[in-house]
């Protein structure tokens, strides 16, 4: 009887609008035959990232499509992983003679250590390895100081560990997400001019080992081979990679203080919207509310297509992404991520914006 090989998987982690998403996006529509399951962990009911994911090419219909995407929406892998990360990877493991690797991407939120331990897991271990771990970098954000795109949200989250003692709370999380890397990604390279660009490359090795490679890129665009067959067997030495945030988990009675709700996820459902009107709207309650992310799919009357959106704090991206089929309701849905946020205020606001 043949022995299986391990089933590699790859952890993409980063900030809230790093580029993680847009980086599986590339890597599957570029998997040149590759069978690849996707882990997607991310804020909200509705799994927006997921539905985004099945509109890539991976090779495969549309059924088999949903069954390769997982979506745990608790919003933090490090603490899910008990509850629903394990059933997913033994799910995965009986599967791995129909795969050729697993990615998985965690929240924005999320350290990945902790997730990198599981695999550690006599199951999980048997079966998988680590290839590696990916860091996307916000470039322009780590050269403006911030780290992230939207930094007050974060740290406000932050604030609630009573273990940080670091003037740059943020910054710590930063520091953790490179500690765990074997592969460091300076995204959004083409935003920035070349100084800051370096100086930028200069702070974050100062964070790694030598070996770990750093390599710049502009929307995840990268060859798979740079991506993919690392080999850096993670699992293996991550318990020798310190983080900030090691002492935190070093005990389960502290792990409760691990709160992670100072983050809301609410969802909204609307009719059909005009696109200005709509635009318009959710720019006024992002700056308005402090929402950090909207995503989800607009109805727009008159148009045959599907609008995707796409926003972190208030930069939108939009595009039709596909067309609505014969059975499915034209309905815009619509998942915000932000604090104390308001479900019945915000959807008023929204139906009102929108003349209904």
């Amino acid at each position: 009887m043949k022995t299986l090989a391990k089933l590699p998987v790859t952890i993409v982690t980063g900030f809230l609008g790093s580029g993680k998403t847009t980086l599986l996006r590339h890597m599957l529509d570029n998997a040149q035959g590759r069978r690849i399951a996707v882990i997607v962990n991310e804020f909200g009911e509705l799994g927006i990232d997921g539905e985004i994911l099945k509109q890539c090419s991976i090779g495969c219909t549309e059924e088999e499509a949903s069954g390769r995407v997982y979506e745990l929406a608790n919003g933090c892998l490090c603490c899910t992983v008990q509850e629903e990360f394990f059933p997913v990877m033994r799910e995965l493991v009986a599967r791995r003679g129909d795969l050729d690797h697993i990615l998985i991407e965690t929240s924005g939120l999320a350290l990945p250590k902790p997730l990198v331990q599981a695999f550690q897991w006599p199951e999980i271990r048997n079966a998988c390895t680590v290839d590696a771990v990916i860091t996307v970098v916000d470039s322009p954000a780590v050269a403006a100081g911030t780290f992230a795109a939207f930094p007050d949200q974060v740290d406000a989250q932050r604030k609630q560990d009573p273990n940080l003692d670091h003037e740059s709370p943020l910054h710590e999380l930063f520091a953790d997400q490179l500690a765990s890397a074997d592969l460091v990604i300076l995204n959004k390279a083409d935003l920035i001019a070349a100084d800051a660009l370096a100086a930028v490359r200069a702070e974050v090795q100062e964070e790694l080992p030598p070996a770990v490679k750093v390599i710049e890129a502009s929307n995840g665009r990268l060859p798979l081979d740079v991506l993919l067959g690392l080999g850096a067997e993670s699992e293996v030495h991550i318990d020798g990679r310190r983080t900030h945030h090691d002492s935190h988990h070093d005990g389960d009675d502290d792990h409760d203080d691990h709160d992670h709700d100072a983050f809301d996820s609410i969802s909204i459902e609307l009719p059909e919207a005009d696109e200005s009107l709509l635009m318009d709207a959710l720019t006024q309650l992002v700056v308005q509310h402090g929402i950090l992310r909207v995503k989800g799919f607009a109805a727009i009357p008159g148009k045959p297509m599907r609008l995707l959106i796409q926003g972190v704090g208030t930069r939108f991206d939009k595009h039709f992404d596909r067309a609505w089929r014969a059975e499915e309701p034209r309905t815009t849905r619509l998942v915000l991520i932000g604090q104390e946020l308001n479900a019945e205020e915000l959807e008023a606001r929204l139906r009102a914006a929108l003349g209904g």
